[in-house]
């Protein structure tokens, strides 16, 4: 089964190797998808959705939000947010009997990147 959870939060950033608008300060409310691939246990469940919630808050939004991004990625473009997302919440997923599947960081309304874990 794959089990889904939305979370929001703000951050400003600047893409450093970029040479257009975005290469200047701005900021956006970003939307993270956070999948999670596994068997229900005993409790018919995947995983606990405020278990989920508990680890997504502290690893990765009461970092994020409302931060500037560059001080904490290098080059914060969505992909290398998601991949920084991936590193962050794997193990602790892992940790819970079931695995990361993908992590969606919308940075827009219309415009996401989907990472899977596949350069880990």
């Amino acid at each position: 089964m794959l089990l889904k959870k939305i979370f929001k939060f703000d951050a400003a950033h600047n893409l450093t190797k970029y040479n257009g608008k975005c290469e200047n300060l701005h900021g956006h409310t970003y939307k993270l998808v956070v999948t999670v691939e596994g068997k229900p246990d005993d409790q018919d469940m995947v995983i606990d959705f405020v278990l989920l919630k508990k680890i997504v808050q502290n690893e990765v939004i009461d970092i994020l939000d409302h931060a500037y991004i560059n001080d904490i990625i290098e080059n914060p473009t969505a992909e290398n947010i998601a991949k920084w997302i991936w590193k962050k919440l794997s193990k602790k997923i892992e940790e819970q009997g079931c695995r990361l599947y993908e992590i969606e960081v919308w940075e827009t309304e219309d415009s996401s990147v989907i990472y899977r874990g596949e350069d880990e």
